[in-house]
């Protein structure tokens, strides 16, 4: 009896002995094969050196087709099992979609513990390798009627491990390699438009943060390119060449941190935040100038550095949200979507979730987010200097302009005719000046009341920008004088600008309200610059004194200034 019970333990250890190192079985009697989510088997072989006849005598364990196993599975193998149950053979193709981002690639193929093929791929050395079609290794084989074969693949990565298995018949592979990437291909096309925006806005405004959000895209979108093997499908790199492109991931928040102190005026306004900033730049740019030697050596820190980055940038973000900076609220809805999305792919990375889309193309999701939000924090800087610009414009204008009549004021007049005199000298044009004084407009105001004045002021200003051209600069200087200087006018030509609204004020009656009409007339002075040697103050001194002349005739009248070999007349 002992001696069958010892039998029975020792049959029970050899089945699951045996059970242990079977593989799970696919059966592909079906007439369309498309086989991308099945149960494998893998092994990790941390001495990185372990035969093919070696492995086999190994503990594997399950997984997915497609699987994350983190940064301790440099070296995996991997095993699946096809049986033949139809009734002819089966030609079949295997896709690595994924092969794109590893060292190299070993494909052992038996039938009956027999090796009856294997394939090797450097990607050193990959871009004329047969078996390499736009990023992705493809491994004929053939499954015998009735037969069973065992297939194990090896791969050897840089840093991740993270890979994809997937058995096709000859139709659904020629599928399978038509349009893929056209995601990954939309989100770097989206990000170059916005890279050449930028430089676009660069050349414009000559702002910094537009050449670093550039950079911080150009980064990003090599990444990209590299990371879901766009590289590898539209320019047929691989290997150690490209690798280093992953450097992009430090040279990005490198960028980022540079806009930060950008487009947020650390320097000058937030001193503690920037050597916050500063200090995180610091340990960044070291790490980037160690990865130029070692690619590999510089990667394995990338995690921390990560978790790091969002610590600080998060901090900093606070910080200058509680002191009130306008742009950084949506800075930090932009680094959110970053980092809720990148730990999600970091979780991928590592093995710790389950393949999906959403996790394997965090990195990407995250980049393009962040990207969209700072470039809406730079459109949004610009309105707000726009803003400023428009402000101070119309502080000027204030500043210019009278408030009742809205015509220029004196300092305005002064100003502005110095620069027509300069420039009717330089360019031998002819330039006149008008004064223009409302008769016994005391009397008016006496008698009406300021109101009914002012209402007289304005009418006037009215008019006399009615009869004056587009480019004359019409001024009131104070009180109920005005003077108007013409560009391009001689002695005749504002004579009769004079003289027609001297007659349009004469004409005109200013409704003050209950039926009440006031008329008035204006007495008004000319005089032609002598642009050669006269200043705008003298031509104003001596329209003026033509403009008492013409008061002094009588008033509602025309006076003419002009000079004749040094003395000065009126006409």
């Amino acid at each position: 009896m002992a001696t069958y019970r010892m039998i029975l333990c020792f049959l029970l250890l050899f089945i699951s002995s045996f059970a242990a190192q079977a593989s799970p079985t696919l059966d592909i009697g079906q007439e369309a094969i498309r086989l991308t989510d099945f149960q494998v088997e893998y092994f990790t072989d941390g001495s990185q050196s372990l035969s093919y006849k070696e492995v086999r005598e190994q503990t594997f364990q399950e997984t997915t087709s497609s699987t994350s196993l983190g940064t301790n599975a440099a070296v995996t193998w991997f095993r699946f099992t096809l049986r033949n149950s139809s009734l002819k053979a089966r030609a079949l193709f295997l896709h690595l979609p994924s092969a794109y981002h590893v060292r190299s690639v070993d494909i052992f193929q038996e039938r009956s513990q027999n090796l009856i093929d294997q394939a090797s791929v450097d990607l050193n050395d990959a871009s004329d390798h047969p078996l390499m079609y736009q990023g992705t290794v493809i491994y004929p084989f053939t499954v015998p009627l009735g037969e069973t074969v065992v297939v194990y693949v090896r791969s050897h990565v840089y840093s991740h491990q993270w890979f994809s298995l997937e058995i096709y018949d000859n139709e659904r592979s020629r599928q399978a390699l038509v349009g893929g990437h056209l995601d990954i291909a939309l989100l770097v096309g989206m990000m170059l438009a916005m890279v050449l925006y930028n430089a676009l806005l660069y050349f414009a405004t000559s702002k910094s943060e537009n050449i670093f959000y550039s950079l911080y895209l150009i980064s990003g979108l090599a990444w990209i390119a590299l990371s879901y093997g766009l590289l590898g499908k539209a320019f047929n790199v691989y290997g150690d060449a490209v690798f280093v492109l992953n450097l992009a991931l430090i040279s990005m928040p490198i960028f980022l941190l540079l806009f930060m102190m950008s487009i947020f005026e650390t320097p000058e306004f937030y001193r503690t935040e920037h050597r916050v900033l500063q200090g995180m730049l610091a340990l960044l740019v070291i790490t980037l100038v160690y990865g130029l030697f070692d690619p590999v050596g510089a990667m394995k820190p990338a995690a921390s550095l990560a978790a790091l980055l969002m610590v600080v940038t998060f901090s900093v973000g606070i910080s200058l949200l509680r002191r009130g900076h306008p742009l950084v609220k949506f800075f930090l809805v932009g680094h959110t979507f970053f980092v809720v999305f990148n730990g999600v792919a970091v979780l991928y990375y590592k093995g710790l979730v389950e393949p999906n889309y959403i996790n394997s193309h965090g990195v990407g999701i995250g980049i393009v987010l962040e990207a969209l939000t700072l470039a809406f924090i730079i459109s949004y800087r610009i309105k707000m200097l726009e803003d400023i610009r428009s402000k101070q414009n119309e502080f000027k204008q204030q500043a210019a302009t009278d408030p009742l009549t809205q015509l220029y004021n004196r300092r305005h007049f002064m100003s502005e005719g110095e620069y027509m005199v300069e420039k009717a000298r330089a360019t031998g044009e002819d330039l006149s000046v008008i004064a223009l004084d409302i008769d016994y407009f005391k009397a008016v105001n006496d008698e009406y009341g300021h109101h009914v004045g002012d209402l007289v002021l304005v009418d006037i200003a009215v008019i006399f920008q009615q009869y004056s051209r587009d480019r004359d600069l019409v001024a009131r200087f104070g009180g109920e004088e005005f003077m108007i200087l013409l560009p391009g006018a001689d002695h005749a030509e504002a004579r009769s600008c004079a003289e027609r609204i001297r007659r349009g004020v004469e004409r005109h009656a200013v409704d003050a309200g209950d039926g009440l009409d006031v008329r008035i007339t204006v007495s008004i002075g000319v005089a032609e610059v002598n642009t050669a040697v006269e200043s705008v103050e003298n031509a104003v001194n001596r329209a003026d004194k033509a403009l008492y002349q013409a008061k002094a005739l009588g008033r509602n009248r025309v006076c003419c200034s002009e000079v004749v070999a040094g003395e000065v007349s009126f006409t």
